[in-house]
């Protein structure tokens, strides 16, 4: 008797394909706004869009400006291998995983990837997205902050579904 549903060998080179058109896509929109604002904005100049401004400005360090007096090539050296770990991670787990899990996967490789790429040029990231009262941020920030709550919400999700036994 046959599910309808491939097998995961014959599943698995689609949901890498898809996992790496995702990502591709996903950090290079992320890649184009970071490009569009150091054109478009100058430093300190700020666009109001109501709950979120567009303003210029650059991270040495990561999340909240942490590690931003460590040497630039210490930061990507460290981001480099998280990235290149989650990569491996979403490489290997795509072949079995549910689709929201190859999407919270692919949201947080897209980002991680596209902060590192931003990174390598000059040793900063762009950011341009600020709200007044969070430090400002950019797309791939956002990637992989809605990864993460995926992740988590696909993996409660899962670990329900097994419990209960239902799908």
């Amino acid at each position: 008797m046959t599910t309808g549903h491939p097998a995961p060998a014959t599943r698995a080179p689609r949901a890498r394909l898809a996992l790496i058109g995702a990502v591709v896509v996903l950090a290079a929109l992320d890649l184009g706004l970071k490009a569009w604002a150091e054109r478009g904005l100058t430093d300190g100049q700020a666009v109001d869009l109501g709950i979120i401004q567009l303003r210029l400005a650059f991270n040495p360090g990561v999340a909240f400006s942490l590690g931003d007096t460590l040497p630039a090539w210490v930061v990507l050296t460290v981001t480099g291998l998280i990235t290149a770990g989650l990569g491996v991670f979403a490489w290997r787990t795509t072949r079995t995983a549910t689709l929201a899990l190859s999407a919270a996967l692919a949201m947080m490789l897209a980002g991680a990837l596209a902060n590192f790429i931003d990174r390598v040029a000059d040793g900063v990231v762009t950011d341009y997205l600020h709200t007044g009262w969070f430090p400002t941020f950019n797309g791939a920030d956002v990637l992989i902050t809605l990864g993460a709550i995926a992740l988590v919400l696909a993996t409660m999700h899962a670990e329900r579904t097994v419990e209960t036994g239902s799908g």
